[in-house]
């Protein structure tokens, strides 16, 4: 059993020294990550496409890359925003690392990429434990996946810069209790920001926009309690 952790621990330190160097790559190219975690249906890419067409409106070079076990129907709908956009399979593999972003990212990122959307694997489990390089990690859960999402996956949620709550248009008629979301997130993420959004009426339209330039820009990021005893 020892022998599994440790391999567990080495491998993510290897994925934290990879995703450091990007980072570092990128924030000299002027390139901010922003690393989109969410379970599968949960509306991720319907709020990023909203997002990357206000972006691509203001005139803010964006980009988003999307990975999915199968398929290329996200990077298909994301297309569709007019940004660059690139579709990796993971075949099988559950999760990104910082190893393959960053190989899928060479000869791939436009020059002058302000911001990089990377929409992770639909997965709260797996890439939770991945740091890729990012500068904004944010966690989406739909009112459609009960108030105890945060309780259930409390290394995702823990580790999160920010909370979006997606399909707020039909919260009334799924009976979902914001009260009790936000005081179950409170227990693994004490004070993490929550955007309440809808991609279908526009509630919180540009939300994510703005906190994602104003990572970029410096603006100091919410400190998860978690993130200081990740690998133990």
């Amino acid at each position: 059993m020892c022998r599994v952790v440790d391999l567990q621990q080495a491998v993510l330190a290897k994925n934290d020294a990879t995703a450091h160097t990007l980072r570092a790559g990128l924030a000299a190219g002027g390139t901010t990550v922003v690393n989109l975690l969410s379970s599968p249906g949960s509306g991720k890419t319907a709020l990023l496409e909203r997002e990357l067409l206000l972006a691509r409106e203001r005139d803010v070079p964006v980009a988003a890359l999307t990975a999915d076990l199968a398929t290329e129907n996200d990077a298909l709908r994301l297309a569709r925003s007019g940004v660059p956009v690139k579709q990796v399979l993971t075949d099988g593999l559950c999760h990104l690392e910082a190893g393959m972003l960053a190989g899928h990212l060479h000869g791939w990122l436009p020059e002058g990429t302000r911001l990089l959307f990377v929409e992770n694997v639909g997965n709260l489990v797996c890439p939770a434990s991945y740091d890729l390089g990012e500068t904004l990690r944010v966690v989406l859960a739909s009112v459609t996946e009960g108030e105890d999402k945060p309780l259930k996956y409390p290394t995702a949620f823990g580790l999160a810069h920010l909370v979006v709550v997606t399909k707020t248009d039909i919260a009334s008629a799924v009976g979902f209790d914001e009260e009790a979301f936000r005081a179950h997130l409170e227990q693994v993420n004490p004070g993490v920001e929550v955007l309440l959004t809808s991609a279908r009426d526009g509630t919180g339209a540009g939300a994510l926009l703005e906190r994602a330039l104003g990572a970029a820009d410096g603006a100091a990021l919410h400190a998860p309690v978690m993130a200081g005893h990740r690998h133990p």
